[in-house]
């Protein structure tokens, strides 16, 4: 099985891309060496990120220029290899699903389509509106487009695609959403035999963003009625945006009892539920219910609101603990928008979704304080570039039965290049998902654990924080001996052997992970620790073996 590493740091070659994503950011970027041009992306412009400019990176803690990991007296740097891992292909957004022919298929933002048959090289099936897997989408009247019509620069933009195999129609779905401005979107449905495709257009799902006189130009009367009267979604004659939401991050799933649902929305007025008919792939619209947050057209309200910044979300439901994982993305997309990865979990499908703390959040000025932060801007001695904005995540089973969580990932490079990242998930003792640090060799828990003293010695660890922000939080050099930690970070630690689990206590918080071995991205063998608390941050450790 080949892993693609770039060894060193001379690694970048300069070719234009022009890539965005969902909701927002594009910039020109340059690849690894070893990764194909990629086709022109939509000429979406930066909308979230210029709309929302405005929003201020809250709560930064630390340096808020990039550093390097800190080096104590217990460990020779230059011994360790450095290097990155590319996937030889640029999907923002990205979603994967195990199809029955045993491959991987990539979806995202920008009609991007790839496969793969072992999670680490890529190949695309279809890259940008040059090479467009949905045959009928720029047919006719192009009714994908007839509501939210061409962005700013005159182009379609289309992001986002979740691939779903409805086994009642026996077909693959795919739904994403067009768009033009933050607020004017539409979700969409396209279907298939196949899952490489091709794909035909069948319908417009749901509509946002709409004016009083723009609202007979979507499906809101039909779904509603002729009467159904527009003026609640409405404030100051213009679509509320801080209370309903921007119809775009669509992803499917099943709940405990095999029902479909979809989870959708960015920043605007939070995130969405809707239930979806597993006969035709169409949307269940449930009775009004105002006191518990439902709404017959855009469902149910989940989390988050006041045009704050929270979008990307994905739900994945654990059949062994009975939670409802829901995953989302703060911040802005771009590589210094503190773009990162956030956790909530509820015991019923339309929540409450409480975070790591037990909040749960609304329209709240201070969100950076909600959710657990799962990852952010980081960077190891190992990784020859800093690690920006992880985000746009989904998570999937792949065929070894093992949980894993996608998502694109920028670079401190001064572009906005990006590319998806495969990395798996473990439950903690209290039952909430902490990140591998790197991009997996296919690690697992060891079952008998570790002998205690395989634990003493340097270990570089990472503390997320809770800021979203441009900050990087750079890997600090940290000496475990007998159950304590002393360096730039110190506490105890707590671990019984034969177990796969351990506790760290730093500056009076205690943090909850894992233990487990596995292979970096410059191809050492290391150790790590994967850890979070009731503070919402996560801790990781490596120790170079």
């Amino acid at each position: 099985m080949r892993r693609r590493i770039l060894q060193g740091f001379g690694v970048l070659t300069a070719f234009a891309l022009f890539l965005g994503g969902c909701g927002g950011a594009s910039g020109q970027g340059e690849a690894p060496s070893n990764a194909p041009a990629a086709a022109a992306a939509d000429t979406a412009a930066v909308q979230e990120s210029s709309e929302a400019s405005s929003e201020a990176e809250t709560g930064a803690e630390g340096a808020s220029d990039t550093e390097k990991p800190s080096e104590g007296a217990g460990t020779d740097l230059s011994a360790i290899k450095t290097g990155t891992y590319s996937a030889g292909i640029s999907c923002h957004d990205p979603q994967i699903l195990l199809a029955g022919d045993g491959k991987y298929y990539m979806t995202g933002s920008h009609m991007i389509l790839a496969e793969s048959e072992d999670l680490i090289s890529w190949d695309y099936i279809s890259n940008g509106n040059s090479k467009n897997y949905i045959s009928n989408l720029y047919s006719g009247n192009l009714p994908a487009f007839s509501y939210v019509g061409k962005n700013e620069q005159g182009g379609y933009s289309v992001w986002a695609g979740n691939l779903y195999y409805n086994e009642t129609m026996k077909k693959y779905m795919l739904y994403f959403c067009t768009s033009s401005s933050y607020i004017k979107s539409t979700l969409a449905l396209a279907q298939a035999d196949k899952p490489e495709g091709p794909y035909t257009f069948t319908d417009t799902l749901l509509c946002s963003g709409f004016s009083k006189s723009e609202a007979p130009e979507t499906n809101i009367f039909e779904v509603m009625g002729e009467d159904w009267d527009v003026d609640r979604y409405l404030h100051l004659g213009g679509y509320d945006n801080n209370k309903w939401p921007n119809c775009i991050d669509p992803a499917v799933f099943t709940d405990a009892d095999g029902r479909m649902w979809m989870v959708y929305g960015s920043w605007s007025g939070g995130l969405f539920l809707l239930e979806l008919d597993p006969s035709t792939g169409l949307i269940i619209h449930p009775e009004e219910d105002p006191e518990n947050g439902v709404d017959p057209y855009f469902g149910y309200h989940l989390i988050a609101g006041g045009h704050h910044a929270c979008e990307g979300p994905y739900i994945h439901y654990n059949p062994d603990n009975g939670y409802y994982y829901l995953f989302a993305s703060f911040g802005r997309l771009e590589r210094t928008g503190g773009y990162q990865i956030r956790e909530f979990r509820s015991e019923n499908v339309t929540g409450p979704y409480l975070d790591a703390a037990g909040q749960l959040m609304g329209d709240e000025e201070d969100y950076p304080s909600y959710g657990l932060k799962v990852a952010g801007n980081y960077t190891f001695p190992s990784l020859s570039d800093t690690y920006m904005a992880p985000g746009g995540q989904s998570t999937f089973t792949a065929a070894d039965g093992e949980l894993y969580i996608t998502y694109h990932q920028r670079f401190d490079n001064g572009d906005e290049y990006h590319e998806p990242r495969v990395h798996r998930l473990f439950l903690n003792e209290d039952g909430w998902y902490v990140m591998s640090p790197f991009e997996t060799s296919f690690e697992t828990l060891p079952e008998d654990g570790f002998d205690p003293a395989e634990l003493e010695g340097a270990w570089f660890l990472v503390d997320h924080g809770t800021d979203v922000s441009d900050v990087v939080h750079p890997a600090v050099e940290c000496a475990f001996s007998g159950g304590s930690i002393n360096g730039e970070l110190s506490g105890d630690y707590a671990y019984d052997a034969g177990s796969p689990y351990i506790t760290l206590k730093l500056e009076g918080t205690e943090y909850r992970g894992v233990v487990f071995d596995m292979t970096d991205e410059a191809g050492n063998p290391v150790r790590c620790i994967s850890a979070c608390g009731d503070n919402n941050k996560s801790i990781w450790g490596v120790k170079y073996l």
